[in-house]
């Protein structure tokens, strides 16, 4: 990263700048900052472009496309002004170094292992941009970066808004859209594009991965060399393991039609971990704590606070807050609460679904059929048989940081208004070996985060992924976070302006303690509901598991009114699930929608979250089910 110039803008949008990271063909790239402390790369149009009207409407509707892609492997689109002089767009920023950096400038071609690995997960992430109706259109070494969890494909789409304002494939100034080593046979001939021109660009970059070279030669020998050979010769795959050989030369056959979809190459292709070996696992995990390392100086430097500007940034630039829960700059507001339907009915009977665990990966290796031969290379290694790959680093997580931690962000303990759970196990610098659980009035977010670095009383973690947001998609992954202990049981968390204070949570397979465990039932009065009360039913059945499984089941059933408010024959049966977010006192509960058989359109669709506490009321036990705002509790007895 280079220092910001005299000419360069202090902030765009709601983003403060803090570096050039480079210059492309569309334009400039600045590391920045949001307000809440996420990281971002935002790139800004050079003017040449910006000034053509059909650059920018086709950029806008490619800003746009690219907002609906999400999913492992791939950068979300974090704000963004199209109609700005000039136009920008923030993009997620990736602590890590491009494939070009590595295999061409530090440790030269990967292991066959990884290559497979690399393969899945690029097609992987080519999945989420081609179900949002995308082209990449220059997919090559350094539009992929490299960090311990997998590749990230940066640029996806921006390309095409280029191609628009171009004639033949060139530029204005003669410069080729694409990359010519590794564009497709169809994008060379200045054909129409679909998903398998990415196909066969992923073949150039997985031999280039395994090799060092592009298949078809590079740009030193001629430009329209170069493309000549990607569209009348073989690729050139000297040096390529021969259990590579057939998903390769499949990626790079001449006809579209002939080569495997992003899908089909993800079903197939099973990888182990770790997807790396150890010592680049090692080298990522240090080179991301020297970017976070740069990242603070240059923010310590700038010393600057964003311009006031009118440019649109959405709700994923994240808050002041460890999961970004509202628009980059000031945090949004608290809506107003919704008001319950019946005091007794329960304001948390939302609905959610169930947490998917993530599962360990398989580390059986499936080989892609060679085409030339006709032959699948070894399918039955052994399972756990990691080959040359090397186990991961040792963890470097001080002991009394491991576990469960707990704290209030707003509200008191007692009566929480906002919380968050961090559970850290053992791990190495840049593994995400850090589970968060961030919770607010409307919202449930979870994922993991990035270890940077650990030592006796500090942990700092850097750059999340979310894996569940309750409501979909409604959650941005979590700023970067310190952790310093205090004691053996309380640590101060930290994050951007925010300060908590955690303690010592439960952790494991069964953190609910016994006496919230059962079925419990609301008894309604029939001062409240006349000559109908024994129509009316709530029941909630709390089960046994860990924090992020759905644990609390609402049902409820009452009579359907009619259009003056009266009670009809018609019977409304309700059904909800909530997950469990804290197992500290009180327990916390996540909002949701509700059941799949639950679709009555009487039956309420959204809820809020709530924290849960069981005491005893005139000699009965009683469980109270409280919303994240000032309201009555739901009031449970024991069944």
């Amino acid at each position: 990263m280079e220092p910001l110039n005299a000419e360069d803008p202090v902030s765009i949008g709601p983003f403060r700048l803090l570096g050039r990271l480079g210059v492309g063909g569309m334009g400039r790239v600045f590391l920045a900052r949001s307000a809440g402390g996420r990281t971002v790369a935002v790139k800004v149009v050079h003017a040449e472009l910006a000034a053509q009207e059909e650059f920018r409407r086709r950029f806008a509707r490619e800003v746009a496309a690219l907002e609906r892609v999400g999913g492992t492997g791939t950068t979300p689109v974090l704000g963004s002004d199209t109609a700005a002089e000039p136009p920008w767009v923030a993009i997620g920023y990736v602590p890590g170094p491009s494939l070009r950096e590595v295999v061409g400038e530090e440790s030269g071609p990967l292991p066959p292992a990884s290559v497979r690995a690399l393969a899945a997960g690029l097609a992987r992430a080519l999945t989420h941009v081609h179900t949002a109706g995308l082209v990449h259109r220059d997919l090559k070494p350094s539009n992929v970066l490299l960090t311990v969890d997998g590749p990230q494909i940066i640029d996806f789409g921006i390309a095409r808004a280029v191609d628009t304002v171009t004639d033949g494939g060139l530029t204005s100034t003669g410069a080729v859209v694409g990359s010519p080593g590794f564009m497709s046979p169809e994008q060379v001939r200045g054909e129409k594009l679909t998903p398998a021109s990415d196909i066969f660009s992923l073949g150039s970059v997985l031999a280039y991965a395994a090799t060092g070279r592009s298949p078809f030669g590079t740009a030193d020998s001629g430009v329209h060399a170069t493309m000549f050979r990607i569209a009348h010769d073989e690729p050139d795959l000297t040096g390529l393991a021969p259990e590579l050989a057939g998903l390769v030369r499949a990626c790079l056959a001449k006809d579209p039609a002939g080569r495997p979809a992003a899908t089909e190459l993800v079903e197939t292709i099973t990888v182990a971990e770790p997807w790396l070996p150890a010592d680049l696992l090692a080298r990522l995990g240090r080179h991301a704590a020297r970017l976070l390392e740069t990242e603070t100086m240059a923010a310590a430097e700038a010393g600057t606070e964003p311009k006031a500007g009118a440019a649109r940034a959405d709700s994923r630039t994240g808050g002041a807050l460890p999961v970004g829960t509202g628009s980059a700059g000031d945090p949004t507001p608290v809506p107003a609460p919704k008001p319950p339907r019946h005091r007794r009915t329960g304001p948390v009977l939302a609905a959610a679904t169930a947490l998917v665990v993530a599962v360990a990966a398989s580390l059986t290796y499936v080989f892609w059929p060679d085409s030339a031969t006709g032959a699948d290379e070894p399918k039955n290694r052994a399972r756990g048989e990691t080959g040359d790959v090397s186990a991961r680093p040792a963890g470097i997580v001080p002991a009394a940081f491991l576990g469960a931690w707990e704290g209030a962000l707003r509200g008191s303990a007692d009566h929480p208004r906002e919380t968050s759970r961090i559970e850290i196990a053992q791990g190495a610098a840049g593994a995400k070996n850090v589970v968060y659980v961030h919770v607010t009035e409307e919202r449930l977010c979870m994922g993991r985060s990035r270890l940077v670095s650990a030592d006796e009383d500090k942990v700092v973690l850097g750059e999340s992924d979310v894996t569940t947001s309750v409501p979909a998609q409604r959650c941005t992954a979590a700023a970067h976070q310190t952790l310093t202990l205090r004691s053996p049981d309380v640590l101060e968390w930290s994050s951007g302006a925010a300060r908590a204070t955690f303690r010592k949570a439960k952790a494991g397979a069964e953190v609910v303690p016994a006496g919230f465990v059962g079925v419990w039932k609301t008894e309604p009065d029939p001062v409240v509901y006349g000559p109908n009360a024994d129509r009316y039913s709530d029941e909630v059945t709390v089960t046994q598991g860990p924090v992020g499984a759905p644990l609390f089941h609402f049902q409820r059933g009452f009579p359907r009114l009619d259009e003056e408010g009266n009670p009809t024959a018609d019977a409304v049966n309700c059904s909800s699930t909530a997950l469990l977010a804290g197992a500290g006192t009180p327990l916390i509960i996540g909002p949701a929608t509700s059941d799949p058989d639950s679709s009555d359109r009487d039956c309420d669709q959204a809820g809020t979250s709530g924290y849960v506490m069981v005491d005893r009321f005139k000699g009965r036990e009683r469980l109270l089910v409280y919303p994240m705002f000032d309201g009555e509790p739901g009031e449970y007895y024991r069944r």
